[in-house]
């Protein structure tokens, strides 16, 4: 037998999963897409809690790690999400980096800034406003991560902020969130912003609080 028709079943079955993937319309396609479709090929999803079938919940769980909470819907693995009222740019998750070398990020943002990326700075003041939705904080205590959901205005209230600037990057296109903390430290930021639609915010050390609460990434704006 040649070895094209030994590659069709699974390129039915993938096209298959795809299809169906694309069935489900709550789900955050522009965040999910890529690691849903690896867990669909995988056959790691496949059960229906909602039909009393989790045999594969813990696997499928396992598969998603951090997106579990974002994709699970895409999947059919728990209730579809109403994007409507919380849509993916309004939700953050954020996380102090441990090893931050401010000379590297300050020599990185200043003049014309790095390809696609883009610098944007601004008055501390603006970053301490209390405006906010919740976001998922990642909190290193005794190199334990703990997440846990923090009001945009509980922290750093009673800094002296007159005349101080805070820097951040973002990054153009959307990105993981494992390759946004990577690339954050390799810049030498002191903290990382990621968006729920898969923007990218790198956070320079002058800024105290978590940067911007705004969606600039100049191709993941949705």
């Amino acid at each position: 037998m040649r070895p094209g028709h030994l590659l069709l079943p699974a390129s039915a079955a993938l096209l298959f999963l795809l299809s169906g993937f694309s069935l489900s319309t709550a789900c955050n396609k522009a965040l999910c897409a890529s690691d849903v479709s690896k867990c669909l090929i995988q056959e790691l999803c496949q059960c229906r809690p909602s039909d009393g079938n989790c045999s594969c919940c813990k696997e499928c769980m396992l598969c998603l790690g951090t997106l579990w909470e974002e994709c699970c819907d895409c999947v059919g693995m728990c209730n579809p999400k109403n994007y409507s009222d919380t849509p993916a740019t309004s939700k953050s998750t954020v996380e102090e980096l441990h090893r931050p070398i401010p000379s590297l990020f300050r020599a990185l943002t200043e003049g014309d800034a790095p390809i696609n990326m883009m610098v944007v700075s601004f008055p501390v003041a603006e970053e301490l406003s209390p405006h906010e939705n919740l976001v998922s904080f990642l909190a290193t205590l005794d190199d334990q991560h703990q997440n846990v959901s923090l009001p945009g205005n509980s922290i750093h209230a009673s800094y002296e902020t007159q005349d101080n600037m805070c820097t951040v990057v973002y990054f153009d296109d959307c990105v993981s969130i494992r390759q946004c903390k990577l690339y954050c430290e390799s810049m030498g930021g002191s903290k990382y912003r990621w968006f729920h639609n898969a923007c990218c915010q790198c956070i320079g050390p002058e800024c105290l609080d978590y940067g911007s609460k705004a969606v600039k990434c100049m191709n993941c704006l949705f």
